[in-house]
């Protein structure tokens, strides 16, 4: 069984015990946040319907705050002497999926 959840903007692919780092939530460890639904699959059946999904949430447990991996910004124009590196290090949310509604 697998549903497909949305958050920050981004799509994810989930089960029951997956671990997700996903845009920052404003939560602390150990709250339980809730997702939407935009697909669920139970192993036959798939369900897409909008309709259906309305009032379906996956549970998920928030393990910790923390900073992804800095991503360098190289900014070059060539002949005019200009360069400019900086970095940038995104905040993000890891998640552990406890409950996917039947």
């Amino acid at each position: 069984m697998y549903a497909i959840v949305s958050t920050g903007g981004k799509q994810y692919k989930v089960a029951k015990g997956d671990v997700i780092d996903v845009e920052k939530l404003d939560a602390q460890p150990g709250d339980k946040v809730e997702l939407d639904v935009l697909m669920l699959n139970d192993g036959e059946n798939t369900v897409v319907d909008a309709a259906t999904l309305a009032g379906k949430k996956v549970t998920a447990e928030v393990v910790e705050q923390f900073k992804g991996k800095k991503q360098l910004v190289f900014k070059f124009k060539k002949r005019k002497r200009y360069h400019r590196t900086k970095g940038h290090r995104q905040n993000l949310t890891k998640l552990q999926v406890v409950e996917i509604p039947a």
